[in-house]
């Protein structure tokens, strides 16, 4: 077994490395745990939000991640729940973007359901937003209303339109489910190649109430399987940042992404860190060991304590999850939902 290698830490040192000497340069940063869908795989169905007094404001937000780039991270990736009905996300959006005029930050990014993305497209664009990832895991209107629970596919395509419309570049994101929407996945690819988009597909997660889709896991190594026999996947080393393997797909010139939390750990090269509404720092997504930064925050008025409790954190990051140990039916990894902590 590897064993973590520590280093001595100092407040203002330049990079964030972990025990196992991975850098991290990549930070998931949740604005908000509300959401104007209720997903099955992401969120309770009489789910419990975090009561707005524990919510980090737009100014400790921005406040905590400008720390994260002074620490040496190139990029952002704000999440929620939904961000976009976060209020004054706006805002958020354009105080963080003078990074990347500064040349501090090589990019900031957004998950999305697409539904907000109507009125808010263009000021993303505008404040120096590049790319969007939207979640979509049906597109037949019935399965999707089962699959949110309360939403209504033609919202997330009007928000898809509107994106592309500015210019955003968009990535679709579907987990995908056996029995549920496994017979689309080559169906949605086209669709979205042929709009310009690329697809990543995720398997169902070990997440709270989501653990009811464990017994649906479907590896996607095997669905690569199954679109070879109908496209020719190339292996290629584009890489976004995250944990996704990308292939690229012939027929259709198109990219398809394969994020496998279940069937192939991709923790080796974990470059990421992810920071909850409420200012928890998770080192890892599938443990449930945090360290508060809001507290710190609140604690002290200057940055250089919440860089050191940033790099304390790091400094504890495991190894990688342990996700693949929970596959039996419907049993959690993690008892925190997924909107609660930064989809």
């Amino acid at each position: 077994m590897d064993k973590p290698v520590f280093s001595k830490v100092s407040s203002g040192a330049g990079q964030l490395m972990d025990p196992f000497h991975r850098q991290i340069t990549y930070l998931r940063l949740s604005v908000t745990d509300r959401c104007d869908l209720r997903c099955t795989y992401c969120m309770d169905e009489n789910v419990r939000f975090v009561p707005r007094r524990e919510v980090l404001s737009l100014e400790e937000l921005d406040r905590l991640a400008s720390s994260f780039v002074a620490l040496g991270v190139r990029k952002i990736r704000l999440t929620g729940g939904e961000p976009l009905v976060r209020k004054g996300i706006d805002w958020l959006v354009q105080r963080l973007g003078r990074h990347l005029q500064s040349g501090a930050l090589d990019e900031l990014t957004m998950t999305s359901n697409g539904t907000q993305l109507p009125r808010y497209a263009a000021q993303l664009a505008g404040a120096g937003i590049k790319r969007i990832n939207i979640s979509l895991d049906s597109r037949d209107p019935q399965k999707f209303r089962e699959i949110s629970r309360i939403g209504e596919l033609s919202s997330v395509l009007k928000g898809i339109d509107a994106a592309l419309e500015v210019g955003l570049k968009v990535k679709i994101n579907m987990v995908a489910i056996k029995g549920f929407n496994e017979d689309e996945i080559a169906g949605m690819m086209v669709w979205a190649h042929e709009k310009g988009m690329d697809l990543t597909l995720i398997e169902v997660m070990p997440f709270g109430d989501g653990a009811r889709w464990l017994p649906n896991l479907i590896g996607l190594d095997d669905v690569r399987v199954r679109l070879g026999d109908r496209f020719t996947l190339e292996d290629i080393p584009a890489r976004t940042g995250g944990p996704a393997r990308y292939v690229k797909v012939r027929e259709t010139g198109g990219l398809l992404g394969l994020i496998t939390p279940m069937s192939g750990n991709f923790c080796d090269g974990c470059n990421r860190i992810r920071v909850t509404c409420r200012g928890r720092l998770y080192q890892c997504l599938g443990h449930e060991q945090y360290v508060d930064l809001r507290a710190t925050m609140q604690e002290h008025e200057d940055d250089e304590a919440l860089k050191e409790a940033i790099h304390q954190a790091i400094a504890a990051k495991p190894k990688g999850h342990d996700f693949a140990e929970r596959r039996s039916c419907g049993t959690p990894n993690v008892k925190r939902d997924m909107s609660s902590t930064g989809g």
